[in-house]
């Protein structure tokens, strides 16, 4: 069993690409800019939302314009995160259950911190022991900085944690899968996502479970 198992968000235990897709389109759209599909924005995501507004908005624009738009992305984003967003199916009872077997969950995203905290608020309500979001001074993943800050608050030594079998990171992405290598903890893949199992497993990763009590017997 894992002493500790840390959780990506989105296309991990929520389901937001709607809302992040409405949000970009929002903006592109007010802008006059071309809009995207959801799977261009499921293509777009997993380094953070700097990156995906790059990539969602004409590479032209200069940086000016860039952040007056990624300031109201993030804006926008904060007041409508919540309309179409769900936890995938099965997910809230697996991180019950592992919490009740005693092992420590933790949530490290990509999304701004105060996002991060809202959504696990109204779906995860004192599920997790340590959410670690975008905040300043910690690098979006693939940097495993994020992951080592919350052994920290959890009083957790990365010597400890990245002893195989200790600690496990789950992730539905590439940049997911690169954070885990990145951090030295077992990856766990899951097919679920916003890139699936194939996608993974042609990137190396090793485990990819297929739902959510596939992903409760793993970490148990």
């Amino acid at each position: 069993m894992y002493k500790l198992a840390i959780f990506d968000m989105d296309g991990t235990i929520l389901n937001t690409i709607d809302d992040l897709a409405d949000c970009c389109n929002y903006i592109c759209s007010k802008y006059g800019f071309p809009l995207h599909t959801v799977d261009q924005i499921k293509s777009f995501v997993g380094n953070g939302i700097p990156r995906l507004m790059r990539r969602a908005l004409p590479s032209d624009i200069d940086d000016e314009l860039f952040d007056k738009l990624l300031s109201e992305y993030i804006e926008y984003y904060g007041q409508h995160c919540n309309e179409k967003t769900a936890p995938y199916e099965g997910i809230v009872e697996c991180i019950k259950n592992i919490r009740r077997a005693g092992v420590k969950v933790a949530v490290n995203t990509n999304k701004v911190q105060d996002a991060a905290e809202e959504l696990c608020n109204i779906y995860f309500p004192d599920m997790f022991d340590c959410i670690m979001g975008s905040r300043p001074g910690i690098p979006p993943k693939p940097d495993p900085k994020g992951l080592y800050e919350i052994l920290k608050e959890m009083n957790i030594s990365k010597q400890e944690a990245c002893v195989p079998g200790a600690a496990c990171f789950i992730g539905d992405s590439d940049v997911d899968l690169q954070t885990g290598l990145n951090s030295g903890f077992d990856f766990i893949g899951v097919d679920w996502g916003f890139r699936g199992k194939d996608f993974l497993i042609r990137n190396g990763a090793e485990v990819v479970v297929m739902n959510a009590e596939e992903l409760q017997q793993k970490i148990l």
